[in-house]
């Protein structure tokens, strides 16, 4: 292997290293969006008889959320949020992991669950996916309801007529 080729393998799984990445965060956090009862129903219709355990028992607590003004100006502390971090093993040793905000600690273990899953075979992709889609129509529906909404500043009369 000559040198040339040894950094284009090393470039390729670097690439590699990072969709797997991207892709992970993607789903992890379509799933901490997703709510408890519909995580349940996927899980119980189609990997109930899937043998787990908890690598760390749900647990409640605390983040600071920092914010930046403008979005790009500087940091500033906004508040703390309640987030549930889990994790779980499949029987195979496979481990999954959640955070989700809120104080849940179901959701949270079905999300890791569904996050060990994933990284075994990737079975719930299309369920994933499909949740996805639907959180982007909710969203554009949202943010069309809030357009309606918007106000021009610049076109009002301020009511100084000549």
């Amino acid at each position: 292997m000559t040198a040339h080729t040894a950094n284009a393998t090393a470039t390729d799984q670097s690439q590699n290293t990072e969709e797997a990445i991207q892709a992970r965060q993607r789903w992890m956090a379509v799933l901490a969006r997703t709510e408890r009862s519909v995580l349940e129903t996927e899980w119980s219709n189609k990997y109930g008889d899937i043998i787990w355990n908890n690598l760390r028992e749900p647990q409640i607590g605390m983040v600071m959320v920092r914010g930046r003004a403008g979005g790009a100006g500087q940091r500033f502390n906004l508040g703390e949020m309640t987030v549930t971090r889990c994790a779980v093993t499949l029987s195979d040793g496979t481990v999954g992991h959640s955070y989700i905000k809120g104080r849940d600690r179901v959701q949270a273990q079905y999300a890791a669950l569904f996050d060990a899953v994933m990284l075994r075979d990737g079975a719930a992709s299309d369920f994933i996916d499909t949740l996805a889609q639907q959180q982007a129509a909710a969203k554009r529906a949202h943010a069309h309801k809030v357009a309606a909404t918007k106000v021009d500043f610049f076109t009002l009369v301020r009511g100084e007529d000549e």
